[in-house]
């Protein structure tokens, strides 16, 4: 957000609040997408063919591509002007959202849904940009946390206007929904929003950032894929491993050598913000990834209507905003690594007592357990980000923006990919070992009951019983991986004394939370 669109003060009042509400619409759009088709998936699983651990890639996918698009944003916009780039997200993301409608097939979804993430990920930080320019510096505070709740709606709404739309429509219109809010935001970008002065002689390190790109995808595809090729005994899975580490390396030598390369090494001599990227990391993975196991545990172990899981993962989202509310009135009164530690021990709480669930636990418990889990996440989201930039330059605050959510949206899709992988490798091996236990010795099957419905020396009896593992196979992988993602957690909290406490309040650091 290098470029300003006109001065806080020449800004017209009437215009700034419409202004105001086009590009919140624009996040609001954005941020829907994050989690309103997590409900929707074992709906588009059976569409498009796909299995358990493939129909994940609908989700990796999008966040890969948001990803590796998110850093070039400041140099788009100065380029080309940020309203004119802000105008070709929009229509992209429209337009692929309405293909993400129309796709038959796995490859098609995926593919479109990484088009959607290229388009879609300049839409946070360039309104952003747009709400500084346009608010002075007392109301600014005022709009970051509007702007911050904006963030936060997409991922409240979206599981239940999902479960909805799923239940009484099709699946396919939770991507048709961003059509009507894109054509609000569009129009009304056009009519208010000024375009910024054009650097013509602006450049971008395209090798710096084609190495990064290529090694973020290669790792997605190695991830993705690996559970499924079995890993390295397939040929695939060895080249994409190469190409990674390959592109990776290249990207590091790149880095410490050119006189002017795509990340700023420099970055990481700030010991808040290289302790803050890792932090920034673990919280993409537990958050997201854990969301992403909800939905097939709550949808095929429990049995719940689309819309039911819905509205018992919304609860997610309003503890965040609760918590960002709180913490937006504690940061500067509160030491702010006080307020992560309390945020990942709400988080690693909440894991703790999702290791314990059976298909029979209750919604009451589900919908606490989420909100607690939800406010851990609001503990964690501005403060960390203030501790982040607080002592680094001002003038290395761009960069840095870009790459500390670089960081996070690696994170969530890494975290989706390891977990999915999981369940399906666990399942597998758990299934092995409860088996081992079906003997014509085993007692068990000596009761009337069990001799009637799941009798292994009939063919009825076998299926029956071999359903039977199959879910409590997959309950204790489910358990397994919750138990991961506590530990996460867990693990994170001695990463605290490494943070140093800032000489002063920042000023502007809290708004760089929501990029």
């Amino acid at each position: 957000m290098s470029n300003a669109a006109a001065p806080a003060a020449d800004a017209p009042i009437a215009n700034r609040g419409a202004i105001t509400a086009c590009v919140i619409l624009a996040v609001i759009m954005q941020a829907l997408d994050t989690t309103i088709a997590n409900v929707a998936l074992p709906y588009i699983q059976g569409s498009v063919s796909a299995s358990a651990d493939q129909i994940n890639w609908v989700l990796t996918s999008y966040i890969v591509a948001a990803a590796i698009m998110t850093p070039p944003s400041g140099f788009l916009s100065a380029k080309f002007g940020r309203k004119r780039v802000l105008l070709t997200a929009i229509a992209g993301f429209v337009v692929a959202s309405v293909l993400c409608g129309f796709a038959q097939s796995l490859v098609e979804i995926v593919g479109f849904r990484l088009l959607q993430g290229l388009f879609g990920a300049s839409l946070v930080p360039l309104s952003q940009g747009i709400l500084l320019d346009i608010y002075n510096v007392e109301e600014r505070g005022k709009a970051m946390a509007l702007f911050g709740v904006s963030v936060m709606v997409g991922p409240v709404l979206g599981p239940v206007i999902g479960g909805w739309l799923t239940d009484h429509i099709s699946w396919r219109w939770v991507f048709y929904i961003n059509v009507p809010i894109g054509a609000l935001a569009f129009f009304g970008i056009v009519v208010f929003v000024t375009e910024t002065k054009i650097d013509a002689l602006a450049k971008l390190d395209w090798f710096g950032f084609g190495m990064l790109s290529l090694a973020i995808a290669s790792l997605q595809l190695f991830l993705d894929r690996g559970e499924q090729l079995d890993w390295f005994s397939s040929g695939e899975i060895i080249v994409e491993a190469l190409v990674c580490a390959s592109a990776f390396y290249l990207f590091l030598v790149h880095t410490f050598t050119a006189k002017k390369s795509f990340v700023n090494p420099r970055l990481f001599l700030d010991q808040n913000f290289a302790v803050s990227m890792l932090f920034i990391f673990i919280v993409g993975v537990t958050y997201l990834a854990s969301l992403a196991l909800m939905t097939p545990y709550l949808q095929t172990l429990m049995g719940y209507p689309v819309v039911t899981a819905g509205i018992v993962m919304g609860p997610r989202g309003v503890g965040t905003m609760v918590c960002m509310f709180i913490v937006g009135r504690l940061i500067g009164k509160v030491d702010t690594r006080w307020l992560l530690f309390l945020g990942l021990a709400l988080t690693a709480w909440a894991m703790w007592a999702m290791t314990g669930w059976t298909p029979d636990v209750s919604q009451w418990t589900i919908i606490y357990v989420g909100f607690i889990q939800g406010a851990g996440l609001g503990f964690l989201f501005v403060p960390l980000t203030t501790i982040a930039f607080a002592t680094l330059p001002a003038q290395m605050r761009g960069e840095g923006t870009g790459l500390y959510n670089l960081s996070r949206n690696i994170g969530s899709s890494v975290g989706i990919s390891v977990v999915s992988a999981l369940i399906v490798s666990n399942t597998q091996s758990n299934h092995a070992s409860i088996s081992a236990y079906v003997t014509p010795f085993n007692h068990a099957f000596h009761a009337p009951a069990a001799m009637e419905s799941m009798n292994p020396l009939t063919r009825v009896g076998r299926a029956a019983l071999d359903s039977v593992i199959t879910s409590q196979a997959t309950i204790i992988a489910y358990m397994d991986d919750f138990k991961l993602l506590m530990l996460m957690s867990i693990f994170a909290i001695p990463l605290l004394v490494l943070l140093r406490k800032p000489s002063a309040p920042p000023v502007v650091d809290h708004s760089v939370a929501m990029e």
